[in-house]
């Protein structure tokens, strides 16, 4: 059966392709699917069991797009999304990714220069085609290859984005756990490892019966072409160009396979080499002895770790940069979990322009969480479209104030993501600023200054007694725009001197500050926070994502001030506002 995910996912395919085909983003059409997907993910209706009437009774959900979604149940396709397919192969979709390759641009790239993926675009530019075309010119064919030398885009070993490639995996995994054959599932590789990108899609299933998981995997809607299948392991590809290769092993075998499959490759070579110093073998099957042949763990990554005499180290932090050496001793970091997480210090409302939620459904969702206090931090006035006025921004101080009456278990604080210019300025004056109880700083344009340029802005901002942290510290999207070159030392050394945190923001297309700026912060005894930056009820879930992105960091729980109690945390934002 068809499920929500799926149709929604089905959906997101089309708005992507019906970009291409309508030549912009905000054409008609396109946003009829942005509104339908919201109105979708909003909806807490079995929507595959809906009738057509019924979808379009659902907030966004037109009549034609009904009547996809119901053809998509009923038959197990979309015709208009099969012949958008045909039209637009996944390696010239993959192309949008890349900055300053509009859907304009890249038809006419098609049409005049039989550009038809990564590998055309690479030899256009290297033979300065590009430039002779209307519209471009040597600066435009400049920025595009240096876009696609900043994202790491190379040819056939382009990774994808960890933002289109869990959603996937995720709903592989929940759709094969519904088999009766199938006893567990996970994804495993570097997407288990929650590295931001990744080659191909890693499963992994524990079964005494291959052949039924093998002919349902195959057959699934989201395969584009079987690569290769066999008793035991099965390769697809999906309409979205993603290889998924599927491995199903015995119960008894399923931790040793989880952990090989996992990695990384040198994380498991350290451990090879502790079994080895026992005389012992690791391998995909179990840790055995090598004399006797006897297997000494291998139904759960726990035992084999503990027969090493080891504590179980997460996944996300198996990259071989000490994790082991550091469970050799007793002294891996005591690394941050969602449970800990109190508040949600970067949020959204409609008052931002693209916010899709009131503050009363946003503050609701938070509640329904848990939460322990809460930043309300639309956009200020200096955002262009997104941001509110001073005006607006004092009417919903006020407002929130009521809204607080409901709450008295959640602390609301009236804050705003204020904006980073070209010279570190922020929005309003400072007497406006310290009016909020709380701000966030963050960059949304000027991506192309130099290192030094960058550093500065950042480093002011920090400066600003009324900014609390700092936003999305390199405004990157992954595998789409790459981030802002900084000095991380001189930043985290501000940071940490000026008080003010650095956010992980949970959001998937960001992840951001990365790993690498996360453990140099560290080393300066940096602050964190980890946010959604949400900007509707149903992306409160990425906190989940944030957590997973500082534990690839080594963060600690007593690194992130809103895991703190409330009168802890407010304490500590107050210090520097004063």
């Amino acid at each position: 059966m068809t499920t929500k995910a799926q149709i929604i996912d089905a959906l997101k395919e089309l708005r992507v392709l019906m970009t291409l085909e309508e030549g912009s983003p905000q054409a008609f059409r396109v946003r009829a699917y942005d509104n339908a997907i919201d109105g979708l993910e909003s909806s807490t209706a079995d929507v595959a069991t809906l009738s057509e009437a019924e979808l379009v009774a659902l907030k966004g959900v037109g009549k034609s797009t009904a009547a996809k979604i119901r053809e998509l149940v009923d038959t197990g396709t979309m015709k208009k999304l099969d012949g958008l397919r045909e039209k637009y192969p996944s390696e010239f979709v993959s192309l949008t990714r890349i900055p300053g390759l509009g859907p304009k641009t890249l038809l006419m790239l098609r049409d005049e220069l039989a550009i038809h993926n990564l590998d055309d675009l690479q030899a256009a530019l290297k033979a300065e085609k590009l430039r002779e075309l209307p519209g471009l010119g040597q600066k435009s064919e400049e920025k595009i290859a240096h876009a696609i030398e900043r994202l790491g885009l190379h040819g056939k070993d382009t990774r994808t984005p960890i933002v289109d490639a869990l959603p996937i995996a995720r709903s592989i995994v929940a759709e094969l756990l519904e088999l009766p054959a199938v006893k567990a599932a996970d994804y495993c590789g570097s997407l288990r490892r929650f590295r931001q990108d990744i080659g191909d899609i890693d499963i992994l299933v524990s079964s005494t019966k291959p052949d039924p998981v093998m002919e349902h995997f195959t057959t699934m809607p989201m395969v584009a072409e079987i690569i290769g299948r066999g008793e035991t392991k099965s390769s697809v590809l999906t309409h979205r160009g993603i290889q998924v290769d599927l491995r199903v092993v015995q119960p008894a075998e399923y931790g040793a396979a989880l952990l090989y499959f996992t990695g990384s490759k040198t994380h498991n070579i350290h451990l090879r080499q502790l079994a080895i110093n026992r005389d012992w073998l690791l391998n995909e099957y179990g840790l055995s002895d090598v004399e006797t042949g006897e297997v000494i763990a291998s139904k759960s990554e726990k035992d084999i770790y503990a027969a090493l005499g080891l504590p179980l180290i997460p996944p996300t932090m198996r990259e071989d940069t000490g994790e082991v050496e550091r469970a050799v001793d007793g002294s891996l970091p005591k690394l941050v979990q969602l449970k800990d997480i109190k508040g949600d210090l970067h949020y959204h409302t409609d008052l931002s322009g693209d916010g899709r939620r009131p503050l009363e459904a946003m503050v609701e969702a938070a509640a329904e969480r848990g939460y322990s206090y809460l930043a309300i931090t639309d956009h200020g006035e200096d955002l262009a479209i997104n941001g509110a006025t001073r005006r607006q921004m004092l009417a919903q101080r006020k407002k929130l104030a009521r809204v607080q009456e409901k709450y008295p278990d959640m602390r609301l604080l009236h804050g705003c993501e204020l904006n980073i210019g070209r010279d570190g300025s922020v929005d309003y004056d400072l007497d406006f600023q310290l009016g909020f109880e709380w701000a966030v700083a963050s960059v949304h344009s000027f991506f192309d200054l130099d290192r030094n340029q960058q550093t500065e802005r950042v480093l002011r901002a920090m400066a600003n007694p009324a900014v609390s942290a700092i936003g999305h510290l390199s405004g990157r999207y992954i595998g789409r725009r790459p981030g802002i070159e900084l000095d991380l030392e001189a930043v985290m050394e501000a940071a940490a001197a000026t008080g003010t945190a650095i956010e992980i923001n949970g959001a998937l297309q960001r992840l951001d500050a990365t790993p690498e700026a996360i453990r140099i912060g560290i080393d300066h005894g940096v602050t964190f926070v980890i946010d959604t930056d949400s900007h509707h009820t149903n992306e409160l879930g990425r906190m989940e994502y944030g957590v997973l992105n500082a534990q690839r960091g080594w963060v600690e729980r007593s690194m992130v001030a809103n895991a703190w109690p409330t009168a802890k945390f407010l304490k500590w934002v107050a210090k520097k506002r004063s």
